[in-house]
């Protein structure tokens, strides 16, 4: 059968219980590659229990139960705690629902579905923003693994590494290092293999994470002489004003926390049946997973306060303590072999995706999946989590800035602008509909900048890079509700602009 040239196609859905598909070859297309073409509808069966389970399976990991164990180490009590991220993530859980529509109903991933509002070229920034982002989370949840194979040395056969000298710059011994790299060459070489290598694992890596938080949960109600002592630890805060002051920013945070899939979750939602499949889905594996890990998180570390005087937020090093040798070489080694497989999962399809939209008959998948480790290591993401200051007011709120902008611009283009109808046949065409000017949707990218401009004096003084007497005050507050300023911004002046320039799409 002859090949039909990409522009001399027609566009040519099937519509079949509220789902399209696109009936026609695009692979001549330069914005096309066999990992964005459009899942076809036969191919769409996950159902809501799959959505559930991937969202139990990504939702039970170390930097969730840090959550919680974060904000108790923040002056918060248990049940300020659980408040907190519960309404953060059913907050979070609204443009995750909405921006998942688009995904079941027409089976494309986040990249090409970026086309639609930010223009075939423009899409290009929103994916680097995000796959940067994705590669910080890759950085820590490596960083997690190598940290409990140091720990597991430490405990075991090497424990003089901990009394090694640091490097300079780096913050790590030389042996800390070791064990982040290693950790990090077993996820590349993963990668390289495909991931479909590590789906006997995958399956296992909520329940280990589930067990070890269980187990960890029996310690502290036996080491902490039951529940009420841990829960009777009080709140750290005098008044509501102090309340407030790190309320809203853990707020904020625990909307930071899932605000990355909210943006790419179509990456996911395109395998769903239905709407109903994706939204209930949801519904039953975030908050309700979330609430649940964090509880143990929140629970293990009031009882360190009660056993040790302080609060340990930090499992490995909790682990770290125990005196049970057998306890400590099983309960890391089944962290770090869930690490790898929550990493894989939740940390490498997004930047690999976005990364590949870039150049897609340049750069696959699996090439994408190795630029994201490279910059996993650059970062240094052990600074990242160096403390619960810098985890929750340096990185989760500070990529929320960037993440709550493009979330807006997604939602108010599909929505109020476009009402749901996307030309699908046209989101693969460089001189198509979704052009605008020369690749770029001019009220997209303008809507996005100023949408992050009012947060960036308050995430200059929050990572320290200039200090808090050459900002205004209002401005260190504002950066408190970051994701939420960058949203209503960003949306606001987006659903003017596209009004005021009034420009055809696929204008030259």
């Amino acid at each position: 059968m002859q090949k039909i040239p990409f522009n001399e196609l027609v566009n040519v859905v099937v519509e079949k219980d509220g789902l399209v598909e696109l009936n026609a070859d695009i692979l001549d297309s330069p914005l096309a590659n066999i990992d964005n073409m459009p899942v076809k509808i036969k191919d769409r069966n996950w159902s809501l229990w799959s959505l559930a389970c991937l969202w139990i399976g990504m939702a039970v990991c170390i930097p969730t139960y840090m959550l919680g164990a974060g904000l108790i180490d923040q002056g918060m009590n248990w049940w300020q705690a659980i408040l907190t991220i519960t309404l953060g993530n059913f907050i979070v859980l609204i443009p995750m629902v909405l921006n998942a529509h688009a995904g079941t109903k027409y089976g494309i991933p986040f990249p090409v579905l970026l086309r639609s509002s930010f223009g075939v070229r423009g899409a290009n920034i929103a994916d680097i923003m995000r796959a940067l982002v994705a590669c910080g989370w890759f950085g820590i949840q490596t960083w997690i693994g190598g940290d409990a194979i140091y720990q597991l040395l430490c405990k075991t056969f090497c424990p003089s590494f901990s009394e090694l000298s640091k490097i300079p710059f780096i913050g790590l011994n030389l042996a800390q290092l070791g064990c982040f790299l290693l950790f990090w060459l077993i996820n590349m070489l993963i990668i390289y293999k495909g991931i479909g290598s590590i789906k006997v694992f995958e399956n296992l890596s909520a329940p280990f994470l589930i067990i070890i938080g269980l187990g960890l949960l029996y310690w502290a109600y036996n080491e902490g002489g039951g529940f009420g002592p841990m829960f009777v630890t009080t709140t750290k805060f005098a008044s509501k004003k102090e309340f407030f002051k790190v309320f809203v920013p853990g707020l904020t945070a625990m909307v930071g926390f899932w605000a990355t899939l909210s943006l790419n979750i179509a990456d996911f939602t395109r395998y769903t049946k239905s709407q109903k499949a994706q939204v209930i889905g949801q519904f039953l594996g975030l908050p309700t997973t979330m609430a649940f890990y964090s509880f143990i998180g929140i629970a293990v570390t009031s009882a360190t306060i009660v056993i040790y005087g302080k609060a340990i937020w930090d499992p490995i090093d909790l682990l770290a303590h125990f005196n049970t040798l057998l306890l400590v070489m099983i309960s890391l080694v089944s962290l770090s072999i869930a690490t790898l497989t929550t990493n894989l999962a939740a940390n490498v399809v997004a930047p690999a995706n976005n990364f590949s939209n870039l150049a897609p008959k340049k750069i696959s998948f699996k090439t994408g999946g190795f630029i994201t480790g490279i910059i996993g290591i650059v970062i240094m993401p052990w600074k990242l989590i160096e403390t619960t200051n810098a985890y929750i007011y340096t990185w989760l709120i500070g990529y929320s800035a960037l993440i709550g902008p493009i979330c807006a611009i997604m939602v108010c283009d599909y929505y109020l602008i476009q009402r749901t109808r996307l030309d699908l046949l046209e989101l693969y065409k460089p001189d198509g509909k979704y052009r605008f000017y020369r690749g770029f949707n001019l009220a997209a990218i303008i809507s996005l900048v100023v949408g992050i401009i009012p947060n960036i004096p308050g995430f200059l003084c929050a990572g320290g890079i200039i200090s808090k007497e050459h900002v205004p005050q209002f401005f260190i507050e504002m950066y408190s509700y970051a994701w939420f300023i960058g949203f209503i911004i960003a949306f606001i002046l987006y659903a003017v602009l596209y009004k005021v320039i009034r420009y055809e799409r696929g204008i030259k």
